[in-house]
């Protein structure tokens, strides 16, 4: 890891010091740098509040910002000297002003914007050569614009999965990866790149405009974002318990307008406590991931599952009959039955097997009228099936 990081500076340098002589700089860069550079410290102090949660909430993924917009622009407008400023500026204003990581961190941050940047600067001075810096009108131009956003998402994108990896061997590879809401986020702010780059270039003093309607577009999108991520349990991804019982809620009124039946499952896995005792609470949480990922394969897309704390799962079946809801409830029961796990302890690898689950099933309006009593219902089902051996499925019975 510190091998890979400080190869990934020192290519950094390499390039700032190579691409420095090779192209000089006009009076007109610093003044397109100034406005860069005084648009990316506002739109950071604007969102610095939301933008601190979300890099804490990034911690072992890649994070994904709208910083961009700026060092993109600037990669597309700017001698390579000035570009890599620009970066250093955007990098170290926001250093001071957000989350406080650790130097080398954001050195390498940093580093990664500088060789994205520069990606994007060759497919530019390579497309439209008598152009550069900055990018002729017309069909030319988008093909200019559009490999050298290619390039930098590439590079940049590349460089960041690679440290997430090699810091974190044993976690997953998705996580790794990122999620695909913040990579279309990333798409975005170099979207917005060109047209900071495009204003630069024929109405400089309009980029103020353009700050302005981010800002607000920004704040939208990360209060969203934020929205989405308190309805999720932090360990699984499943729908948290709240999020859970607001759209039963939801379902259930449905189903009253529309006649329709609606099933509910309560799943609690068996013994679950002897694995936290026997392998460690990091085994324990693997494990519920497993079996969340598994879950969610069994389920239809209007179907919900969520966690409602511990090693206990809530299923919402929407138009199930009772007999379909309890032929699921089995379904699940099985696939957890035959589920092999791969975890890692502090004495290493090893697989586990052999769990169990019991479950609960209970359909409105058979087992109740309303959301409480057909929860009631369910829960009641799920101690019978404990309390019946454990490893089985148990109906409510029909209310008449």
């Amino acid at each position: 890891m510190l091998g890979y990081v400080l190869a990934v500076d020192l290519l950094a340098f390499a390039v700032i010091a190579v691409t420095t002589i090779a192209v000089p700089v006009a009076a007109h860069d610093w003044v397109r740098l100034a406005i860069l550079a005084g648009g990316s410290m506002v739109h950071i102090e604007a969102a610095r509040g939301i933008e601190r949660l979300r890099e804490v909430a990034a911690e072992g993924i890649p994070y994904v910002n709208l910083k961009g917009m700026w060092t993109f622009a600037g990669a597309l407008v700017l001698p390579p000297a000035l570009a890599a400023m620009l970066i250093a500026v955007t990098y170290l204003h926001s250093w001071f002003r957000l989350r406080r990581v650790t130097p080398h961190r954001w050195f390498f941050s940093a580093a990664t914007i500088v060789l994205a940047a520069a990606a994007a600067a060759c497919a530019i001075a390579t497309i439209t050569p008598d152009d550069y810096p900055g990018y002729p009108s017309g069909p030319i131009g988008l093909v200019a614009v559009v490999t050298a956003g290619l390039a930098y998402w590439f590079v940049n994108y590349t460089l960041v999965v690679g440290a997430v990896l090699l810091s974190n061997p044993e976690g997953k590879a998705q996580d790794a990866l990122g999620r695909l809401s913040d990579q279309l986020i990333g798409a975005g702010s170099l979207g917005l790149g060109v047209a900071v780059a495009a204003l630069l270039l024929h109405e400089p003093w309009t980029v103020v405009v353009l700050l302005l309607t981010v800002l607000g577009l920004h704040r939208a999108l990360l209060v969203d974002q934020f929205q989405a991520a308190a309805r999720k349990d932090p360990n699984t991804g499943l729908a948290n318990t709240m999020f859970w019982h607001e759209m039963a809620g939801k379902e259930l009124a449905r189903a009253e307008r529309t006649q329709l039946p609606l099933g509910v499952l309560y799943l609690d896995l068996d013994h679950f406590k002897t694995v936290n005792d026997t392998h460690g609470h990091l085994a324990g949480d693997q494990v519920l991931n497993a079996i969340a990922d598994d879950l969610r394969r069994e389920l239809r897309t209007d179907d919900l599952v969520g966690r409602l704390g511990g090693e206990e799962f809530a299923v919402l079946l929407p138009n199930t009959t009772p007999s379909d809801t309890t032929l699921a409830g089995e379904r699940m029961r099985r696939r957890i039955e035959v589920l092999k796990i791969k975890v890692t302890t502090d004495k290493g690898s090893t697989e586990l097997n052999g769990f169990t689950c019991s479950v609960g099933a209970a359909t409105y309006p058979a087992a109740g009228k309303s959301l409480d009593e057909v929860l009631l219902a369910a829960d009641t089902a799920l101690y019978a099936a404990k309390n019946a051996g454990r490893n089985t499925v148990v109906t409510a019975p029909s209310i008449g």
